[in-house]
């Protein structure tokens, strides 16, 4: 019997040469737009930080997902040609236990790029 998917959160940071700030940020909006589920998004010249909740089975698989994200869509939104530099996993209940100050709110409508 397969094991029940279970919801995990996760920070993907990239990085790379430094580009205007305003193409990462509209690229972050198509991204928005192709990948719905985001609720946090950051940015500044030279490098992004995307948040998510992802179902999958295991952490491996929710990483594994989340080590794609940015190549799958680099072309169809159009972002930078970066690496990911970090990468945070947490299943909810761990997620949930580090209190308020990393309370999210989330507004899946309107999530706008902010910058650092």
């Amino acid at each position: 019997m397969a094991e029940q998917p279970r919801l995990w959160h996760v920070t993907v940071t990239v990085a790379g040469d430094a580009v205007e700030p305003l193409v990462v940020r509209n690229a972050l909006r198509r991204l928005n737009e192709q990948h719905p589920f985001l609720h946090s998004l950051k940015y500044a010249g030279g490098r992004a930080e995307i948040q998510y909740w992802e179902e999958a089975e295991s952490l491996l698989d929710a990483s594994s997902l989340a080590l794609r994200i940015w190549n799958e869509h680099r072309e169809s939104a159009g972002l930078p040609r970066w690496e990911v530099v970090g990468l945070e996993v947490l299943e909810r209940a761990v997620y949930l236990s580090r209190g308020m100050e990393y309370a999210v709110i989330v507004d899946l409508h309107d999530v706008t790029p902010l910058p650092f």
